[in-house]
């Protein structure tokens, strides 16, 4: 696993959060391996987990990314972001939602990779529940159930996996890459490099070091997170401090002056149940809690 050199001590010129534990020294961490691509339906009548884990286990991804679009859930279950009352945690979740009827699915991203030895799932979404409402959060992959067929499209690696551990800077359990096998000879600037990036960093700025560091000159970039206060390239300015992020469209491709640009379309949902919905502006993000990203390249 590869990591970022400690982040200089200067305030950045940005909105960040505080978060009650120690800063972790790597700002961003690392693990690539051959890239796994695989499109499937998620069976009616499973879990959003299990229909998800199912599949990916089979083709032997352990970890990556997983686009899902259309279909409905009955029953359904998520969480907002919240502001935190508890010392322990700089942002927390809301109480469960649990709407009637039958939620059809916009899209959502979900981060795939193991907990304690058993697959898990992080999930972020849009969707419109029952009563016409279009809402946005954490989904609940354990309490959520398919009821009409849901696409799916997944992007990872046998060769590196996402495993929840403690982290020590937000006091929360959270995906962090871990290499499985050696990365091969002459990968370097191919196949999947997952990313984990540490709170307070300009999002921006670590996907465009991890991508110089390990050779992707040109890659997509999928994947889930939070933003403080999240920034528009069209001036919008969020003023929430807890968000949950998906990307709708991820790039890096090298800039006029050649050096790598991040480009990344985003949907967020605030403490209030806003969805905010753009392209955001390049320098003016930092993580809240994490970014979990699978960038791919070309």
């Amino acid at each position: 696993m590869s990591a970022s050199p400690t982040r200089p001590e200067e305030p950045p010129p940005f909105a960040t959060l505080a978060q009650p534990g120690p800063v972790r020294p790597e700002r961003w961490l690392a693990a690539r391996g051959a890239l796994l691509h695989r499109t499937f339906d998620l069976a009616p009548g499973r879990t959003l987990l299990d229909a998800v884990a199912g599949p990916l286990a089979e083709a032997g991804l352990r970890g990556g990314v997983v686009h899902l679009s259309g279909g409905s859930f009955a029953p359904f279950a998520y969480v907002m972001p919240a502001l935190s009352s508890d010392p322990r945690f700089a942002a927390y979740y809301s109480e469960t939602f649990r709407p009637a009827g039958e939620t059809r699915l916009e899209r959502a991203t979900a981060t795939f990779g193991e907990r304690e030895g058993a697959a898990f799932l992080h999930v972020h979404g849009t969707w419109i529940e029952a009563d016409g409402r279009r809402r946005a959060g954490h989904l609940l992959p354990a309490e959520v159930v398919v009821a009409e067929p849901v696409r799916a499209e997944a992007w990872g690696t046998a060769g590196a996996a996402w495993r929840v551990v403690p982290d020590a800077e937000t006091n929360f359990p959270l995906f962090t890459p871990a290499p499985l096998v050696p990365a091969p000879l002459g990968e370097a600037g191919s196949g999947c490099l997952l990313l984990k990036i540490q709170p307070n960093e300009e999002v921006h700025a670590a996907i465009e070091a991890a991508c110089q560091a390990h050779g992707l000159a040109v890659a997509r970039v999928r994947g889930i997170g939070s933003i403080v206060r999240p920034a528009f390239a069209d001036g919008r300015v969020i003023p929430t401090d807890a968000s949950e992020v998906l990307i709708r469209d991820g790039t890096v491709r090298p800039g006029p002056a050649g050096a790598l640009v991040a480009h990344l379309d985003i949907a967020v949902v605030d403490v209030a149940g806003d969805i905010h919905e753009g392209v955001l502006l390049r320098g003016a993000n930092a993580a809240c809690i994490t970014f979990e990203l699978c960038l791919a390249a070309g």
